[in-house]
């Protein structure tokens, strides 16, 4: 298993400048925000979160892993972004949650808690490391056999283009220029090879649609955009 730290120093930054405001419904984080009730939501659909140990990679400020946390799971959240780690143990004290976060990487949690966990969720996360193949052979080796894995993120379609780059970065400015970058977006195709490569099934990809006018978001059969998906490790 690798041991270096599969991270970009500016992805790092980008997202440590906005931890002050990560849990402002209004700031920079907004779309995060509209978005986690369903991501929520699928999850919950596939695993009984009561008792159950899950890893948050690549938390941010806490967000999923807080929700996790309500729904009754025991939640490790992990990011190398040291001052968003800082915001999400800081909430805690307004929500009264539990959840052990870390300043850790996928790598130190796999090798330090191998096949112990019962869901294992990443985010929005493998569109900006440069190693999503290590990404993923690291959270499969997190699950425990017959444990699934959760992930969201960017298709690289034009349509996605213009909506996460050109929408939301230029036009509509809900997101820092510089946060995505198209040529690291990955289509479900691809993604499903990393998971079978890891030795992962695929079991669902679903279309994460969102109105940002109406701040709606909904599952949908169309994954030219957002899309998330489960997979299992083979008891």
């Amino acid at each position: 298993m690798h041991t270096t730290p599969n991270v970009s120093p500016d992805e790092i930054a980008r997202f440590d400048s906005l931890a002050a405001r990560w849990w402002d419904p209004d700031g920079e984080s907004r779309p995060l925000h509209d978005l986690n009730p369903v991501r929520a939501a699928y999850i919950a659909a596939r695993v009984d979160l009561r008792g159950a140990k899950v890893a948050d990679v690549g938390c941010g400020g806490g967000l999923l892993s807080e929700t996790l946390a309500r729904a009754g799971a025991k939640v490790t959240g992990i990011d190398l972004g040291g001052k968003v780690i800082d915001v999400a143990k800081l909430h805690l004290h307004e929500s009264g949650l539990s959840v052990d976060y870390r300043v850790q990487s996928s790598a130190a949690l796999a090798a330090a808690e191998p096949e112990s966990f019962d869901a294992v969720c990443c985010m929005e996360l493998i569109e900006h490391v440069p190693d999503p193949a290590a990404l993923v052979n690291d959270l499969a080796a997190m699950l425990k056999p017959g444990a699934r894995l959760f992930m969201s993120t960017i298709n690289r379609t034009p349509a996605a283009f213009g909506a996460a780059i050109v929408g939301a970065e230029y036009v509509m400015r809900m997101l820092p220029r510089g946060t995505h970058h198209y040529a690291q977006f990955l289509k479900p195709s691809e993604l499903a090879r990393l998971l079978r490569h890891a030795g992962l099934e695929l079991e669902d990809v679903s279309g994460l649609a969102y109105n940002p006018l109406n701040r709606k978001a909904w599952l949908s059969r169309i994954t030219a955009i957002n899309y998330v998906l489960s997979a299992r490790k083979p008891a």
